[in-house]
């Protein structure tokens, strides 16, 4: 177990052990974040979930060292008079439920809006009423569209960063119109960022929050009809590893020529960890968390998979390994999208000297490792035809 004796901040003082009310710890993020904290730390984590899947190798009873400083707590935030006693007991809240996979945002945009913003209200009121630090997990689809998406094709000035890179303090949230219910997310999410601040403001709330640009890796999502429900559409990593497991086309959206950074979970959750122990430099701020150096196309992104996964599971790829489809086909009526999505990351590196270290390429060489080792068995099940008798 990690030793607080000899930990210090940023700042050379020493971390004092913590206690976490994590909301959302069975998820992606928080899985990751709970093992980085019981192997690197002394703190202690209220978990806080409906589903404990992910976590569950961190809560077995007599086989887990670090059963005294991990509780879990199955609950649904959206009615639960439990909630405000858990905030209450922890130094620190951190918020990471959401509904947050853009398949929902369309077809399900009352219960985005709602799991987004209304549901994250209780949360902010009892750390503001009861002086507790929050750390609230946003998104970098607050910021919409890049400026330069605005002007013409051939325009020089797309090339210009000042016109598509995304920085916390100074670029405008650009939206499409109302019946792009694409947008119902993002709206949610900058409204929830705007109320933290004004707590912040107003009523002393000490807060930090983050905007995660596609952080990726092992457990994210679910592989429909194993793990997940057959007709669900998860994120674009899960959908390729989906299709790549299948040895089906990776299905691309209006050609794939989305423009999007990825970041290794571990990565970013080094970023949070320090966010969480150095309140002083993190309280009051908006972090980006991405890596701009890994810049591709969904296209390119796409092509990679194939040639990674080719590597990992020793299968030649398919003869025709991608196919276009079409945004309504694909996602129904109401998607839009961003064009380009890449972080400026002076603030975080000012305020917590943090900068990410994989490439996009070993990212995706251990994330689709673990996808081949956890589900291809399941799926080569799942697929073969039974056979008459």
């Amino acid at each position: 177990m990690a030793n607080g004796a000899d930990r210090l901040d940023l700042d050379g003082r020493p971390i004092k052990p913590l206690t976490i009310c994590m909301i959302g710890a069975g998820g992606f993020i928080g899985s990751h974040l709970c093992e980085k904290l019981m192997n690197e730390t002394p703190h202690k984590v209220l978990a806080l979930d409906v589903y404990n899947d992910k976590i569950k190798h961190l809560l077995e009873p007599g086989t887990s060292q670090w059963a005294e400083r991990i509780q879990f707590h199955r609950i649904n935030i959206k009615h639960d008079s439990r909630l405000e006693g858990l905030v209450k007991m922890a130094d620190l809240t951190i918020n990471l439920a959401a509904i947050c996979t853009p398949a929902d945002y369309n077809t399900r945009p009352l219960d985005t809006i709602y799991s987004n913003f209304i549901d994250a209200l209780p949360v902010v009121k009892y750390c503001s009423e009861n002086n507790k630090r929050l750390i609230h997990f946003s998104t970098c689809e607050v910021y919409g569209k890049t400026i330069g998406s605005f002007l013409p094709k051939d325009h020089p000035l797309r090339q210009d960063p000042d016109f598509y890179v995304l920085k916390e303090d100074t670029s405008p949230c650009i939206f499409g119109s109302i019946e792009k219910q694409r947008w119902s997310y993002a709206c949610a999410k900058q409204l929830i960022e705007r109320l933290v601040y004004a707590e912040g403001a107003e009523n002393g709330l000490e807060f930090t929050i983050v905007r995660p640009f596609n952080w990726i890796g092992p457990r994210m999502d679910f592989i429909p009809g194993i793990d997940g429900p057959s007709e669900g559409v998860p994120r674009v990593l899960a959908c390729f590893s989906n299709n790549l497991l299948r040895r089906e086309p990776l299905k691309l959206v209006d050609g794939g020529e989305s423009q999007r950074t990825f970041i290794y979970i571990k990565d970013a959750i080094e970023a949070v960890l320090l966010m969480i122990e150095n309140p002083e430099r993190a309280n009051g701020h908006i972090f980006n968390v991405g890596n701009p150096n890994n810049e591709v196309t969904v296209r390119q992104l796409a092509e990679m998979m194939t040639q990674v996964y080719s590597k990992v599971s020793g299968e030649a790829a398919i003869e025709s390994p991608t196919v276009d489809v079409s945004s309504k086909e694909f996602y129904g009526e109401g998607y839009d999208d961003s064009d380009k999505r890449i972080p400026d990351m002076t603030i975080i590196n000012r305020q917590l000297g943090w900068n990410p270290k994989t490439s996009l390429w070993d990212l995706l060489e251990s994330t689709l490792t673990y996808q081949h080792r956890t589900y291809a068995e399941a799926v080569k099940k799942a697929t073969s035809k039974p056979v008459a008798s």
